[in-house]
This record gives structure tokens, sequence and C-alpha cells, in this order.
């Protein structure tokens, strides 16, 4: 859903006792700088982020913290996003997201926390509709398992071989 990330890598992922999902990943993300932008920080145009996951299912919640790993002399945004049951509708789910943007060495500090900042507001949709693209796949290969899974019981039904008293 965002064509500016181009690698996902799984660095860690456990669960822990409680059942809670816990994964550690890399982003390899190419932002479409300016050129004057792009030759100030980088070389490749490739920036990495580190992003901490936590996926809940007792308490029905997801959190992920990332931060970015590529000019964190420069620039450093502290993302956090805590996806929640809404409070007073089960079926719709309540995303808090928060974004800490600290840009600093360069000139312009300020106007450049604040195109950050905005492009990371303009680009909030496209992380709820991954989240929901995810969801319906979700939806979608769990209802061809159950399809599946009806099809292979009736299989075994009509193949078992009938009990004595049935066949009397």
């Amino acid at each position: 859903m965002n064509p500016s990330v181009v690698g996902i890598d799984v660095v860690d992922r456990s669960i822990t006792k409680d059942g809670v999902l816990k994964s550690h990943r890399l982003l390899s993300t190419k932002w479409g700088l300016p050129d004057w932008a792009t030759k100030m920080i980088t070389k490749d145009r490739i920036c990495y982020a580190s992003e901490h996951s936590e996926v809940d299912p007792k308490n029905k919640t997801m959190r992920l913290v990332s931060r970015n790993l590529s000019l964190c002399s420069i620039i450093t945004v502290d993302e956090n996003l805590v996806y929640a049951p809404h409070p007073t509708d089960d079926s719709r789910t309540h995303l808090k997201q928060e974004a800490v943007v600290n840009v600093k060495g360069i000139p312009l500090s300020s106007y450049m926390e604040s195109l950050v900042a905005d492009t990371i507001s303009n680009n909030a949709h496209k992380g709820r509709q991954a989240m929901e693209w995810v969801i319906a796949k979700i939806k979608t290969e769990a209802d061809d398992l159950k399809q599946e899974a009806q099809k292979c019981m009736h299989t075994v039904h009509n193949v078992l071989p009938k009990s004595s008293a049935q066949l009397s």
C-alpha cells in the first residue's frame, strides 16, 4: 500500500507465555526526496527504520513502535501506533498514531520538522488502508480454510464405514 517501502526483513519474532506475538522488523524505504536533499543526506536514496510490534489477541490490541536508523544524526522520527477496540462500538477499531520529529544540525530545521510531520500525516491513511487490506486477506483465507475443512469432513463422513447398528 506504500510504494516507498522497498523491503521488509524480520529480525526476530516470538510469542510470549501470555500469547503476545512480538516482532522486530527492519524496513527499507525510498522517500522520493528532492535531489538536493538526497545529496546532502544519503547516497542510495534508501533509508532504514527499525520497527517493534506487539499483537495481543487477549486484549485485542496491536502496537507498533518505529524509529529511523538512517539519517538519525540529522533527523529522528519516533512513531507509535496503537490499534485497539473502539470504546463504544465493537465493530470498529480505534487507532492512536503519534510521531515525534526532531531535526538538528541543518539550516531550516523547524521547516524540515514541519515538512516531515506533514508527510507522515498525509501518509497516515496508507497505513490504515494496508491494515484493512491485511484484515480482508485474513478473513478471505479463513473463509477458504473453513470451506475446505467442511469439504474434508463431508468426504470423511461419506467414506467411514457404517456401524453395525446402522447396517441392520
